[in-house]
């Protein structure tokens, strides 16, 4: 008989094999958790508290405002009220409303989700808030809306009541971001109009109670420099096409047309036409190609100056055939031009008669009235596309909108035969900035919902006030792109888009 001699380190080896072949196999390892591309302490979060059914998951977000938030991707597609989440800002992030239960945190929105669940913890809070702070990245750190920052189309709108700039992603029609403004922290200056240049790489703002006019960089979304413009009541702005020189508007009844170097951002002396009553509440501004021939609105009266401040050179254009007259009141029975706005030749340009409730189209050349369109109550700002012959108007107090409890209408106008195409009556309350973007073939549209009997907004803002919203329309066919109602922040008011051409 044989015999097998066996070592104690060989026997813990046996004992160890047979162990492990005794015991079942795992065909796959635990997968890890699936937060839809959030970060996974976001994710926790999000996913599992609110993404869930009957609330904003897939099969149910329709019947929750129109949002998704199983996924990151989703998020950032937005609700029925616009962006929820605005990367980098969480004052302006309506998400952080919704979940807030504490005002010493910041605002706080009905109806609190997770919706009949139990409230976020602060850690829970803080946790979502620090996250936006930091762009809102998904779980590979990229952040929505920051790719292709040299081309990306966009839309500039001016939050009067708010001192900001609304960014608005031309693809998405959501706010992507949000710019602070203003060069007094204590003050609201008001943010009156913005202006992008012609090669789209920088807007500029002025502001009806500020002493600047600031400078952005529409690659970074950041404030790049100031402009002393001095007191006064910054109103329209004009910037030339090549981008060296800014022109503003003092709406004042002893008015000012101010010029800048908006390379320097310094005052081109000499180029001031200021005192004695020269200009009386100026306020839209155009010119001629060149940038040395100026038309200036008289707020109230029948008068556009024509201005040449190389020259110099001034004279007062009537625009309806009685002698030229400029006040400092409003009188209602006079045209009171609002808004100049160049035809795409430069040969004509357009007025918003704001008290007769017309657009009157004024030859450049010679000054001649060419015809009279009458449009809706109060029309104010103007827009023009560049692959459609279609002027846009905005009419502010339109009583005549047919949905109930709108206000204020969009006449479309062909800027070639003077017919109006159509009259838009949308889901409008004082309709005032509008833009149109020949590229995505889309117009935005500003409800600046100012007036208390307006709708009331779908949340408070951060800053308190009414907020207004913006439409977004198709170019080609002129009906909504979708029902969604954007949500902004206080009295949006001057919109511009990003590039031009189409």
């Amino acid at each position: 008989m044989r015999k097998f001699f066996f070592t104690a380190a060989a026997l813990a080896l046996l004992a160890a094999v047979a162990g492990t072949a005794c015991k079942p196999k795992k065909s796959n390892p635990d997968p890890a958790p699936n937060y839809g591309m959030f970060p996974d302490a976001i994710g926790k979060i999000i996913v599992n508290k609110c993404a869930t059914t009957g609330c904003h998951n897939a099969a149910s977000y329709q019947n929750a405002a129109g949002l998704q938030l199983d996924t990151w991707e989703h998020l950032f597609l937005g609700s029925g009220n616009g962006a929820v989440v605005v990367p980098y800002n969480t004052d302006y992030s309506p998400l952080l409303y919704f979940i807030n239960t504490n005002t010493a945190r910041g605002t706080v929105a009905a109806p609190t989700m997770p919706y009949n669940g139990a409230p976020l913890s602060d850690a829970e809070y803080n946790t979502l808030k620090e996250w936006i702070a930091n762009g809102a990245p998904d779980k590979d750190g990229n952040i929505a809306f920051s790719s292709d920052a040299d081309t990306r189309q966009k839309i500039y709108l001016t939050q009067q009541g708010c001192d900001l700039v609304a960014v608005i992603d031309a693809k998405s029609d959501l706010v992507m971001r949000y710019i602070g403004i203003g060069t007094n922290p204590g003050l609201i200056e008001s943010p009156h109009c913005l202006r992008i240049s012609g090669d789209g790489n920088n807007a500029y703002v002025s502001f009806l109670a500020g002493t600047a006019a600031q400078k952005i960089d529409t690659k970074t979304d950041k404030v790049t420099g100031n402009i002393n413009l001095g007191s006064g009541s910054w109103n329209v702005l004009y910037v030339a096409p090549n981008d060296s020189m800014l022109a503003t508007t003092d709406w004042t009844a002893d008015g000012r047309i101010v010029f800048a170097n908006t390379n320097t951002l310094s005052l081109l002396q000499g180029l001031t036409g200021s005192g004695s009553g020269l200009f009386v509440y100026p306020h839209g501004i155009a010119s001629n190609l060149a940038s040395d021939t100026f038309y200036v609105t008289a707020q109230y009266g029948n008068v556009v100056y024509k201005y040449q401040p190389y020259e110099p050179f001034y004279k007062k254009i009537s625009i309806n055939g009685n002698p030229p007259v400029a006040t400092n009141n409003n009188d209602n029975s006079s045209p009171n031009p609002h808004e100049i706005l160049m035809s795409p030749d430069h040969n004509r340009y357009f007025l918003t008669c704001q008290s007769t409730n017309e657009i009157r189209v004024m030859d450049a050349h010679s000054d001649a009235l060419l015809k009279v369109i009458p449009v809706g109550t109060f029309p104010q700002e103007m827009a023009i596309s560049l692959s459609k012959p279609y002027l846009f108007v905005t009419c502010m107090e339109d009583a005549a909108n047919t949905l109930p409890g709108r206000r204020g209408s969009v006449y479309v106008i062909d800027y070639n035969t003077y017919e109006v195409v159509k009259v838009i009556y949308g889901d409008f309350y004082q309709p005032h900035g509008i833009a149109v973007d020949d590229k995505t073939g889309k117009v935005f549209i500003a409800s600046s919902n100012a007036n208390p009997d307006g709708p009331a907004p779908h949340h408070a803002t951060a800053c308190g006030g009414r907020a207004g919203w913006y439409s977004v329309y198709d170019l080609n066919s002129l009906n909504p792109k979708n029902s969604k109602r954007h949500q902004v922040a206080v009295m949006p008011y001057s919109a511009d888009t990003r590039f031009k051409t189409p």
